[in-house]
């Protein structure tokens, strides 16, 4: 069940505060491009700058794993004035570990928010965090992406994973 979201959610703002202290998450890990902003783009999604309030204020930790380089990384963490790991390297465990160090948890207190199954939730899973999986903000162009999207979507079949409302 390496590929199956312990949560699947619409969009980053579907996360609240009482789903994450219902889970004992004090934590999370949030990919960039298609989670907090469109691929590569530098605009935050609707109501991020909102959410990102509201979870700090309640003394939720947040970090950003992205695979992307710093160059892409830096100027949008600062714009939203946090922390980040570049190259984090997902699905293998190690920026998933250096990211659960920084913030100064336990694993059983860190979600990673991501986009992608194959590397936010199989990566989450593997290092025994919980994974929130959402739908892409927008929808990639390349041929890559296309492929592994519809290799998603069978994973979706297989576990019937279905977007749920916390």
């Amino acid at each position: 069940m390496l590929l199956k979201p312990n949560v699947k959610l619409d969009k980053i703002t579907d996360i609240t505060v009482e789903m994450l202290e219902k889970r004992n998450i004090t934590a999370l890990l949030l990919d960039v491009d298609n989670t907090l902003s469109t691929h590569h783009g530098m605009v935050l999604c609707e109501g991020l700058e909102d959410w990102l309030q509201k979870m700090q204020n309640k003394g939720i930790k947040l970090l950003i794993l992205s695979n992307s380089k710093k160059k892409r990384v830096e100027p949008f963490a600062n714009k939203i004035n946090l922390d980040f790991i570049s190259l984090g390297l997902k699905p293998l465990f190690t920026g998933f570990e250096r990211g659960i160090k920084r913030l100064g948890v336990s694993k059983k207190n860190v979600a990673i928010v991501g986009d992608q199954i194959f590397t936010d939730t199989l990566g989450g899973n593997f290092c025994g965090i919980t994974t929130i999986l959402l739908t892409p903000i927008k929808p990639e162009t390349s041929a890559r992406f296309k492929f592994k999207r519809k290799l998603e979507k069978i994973v979706f079949k297989i576990y019937k994973i279905k977007t749920t409302k916390e």
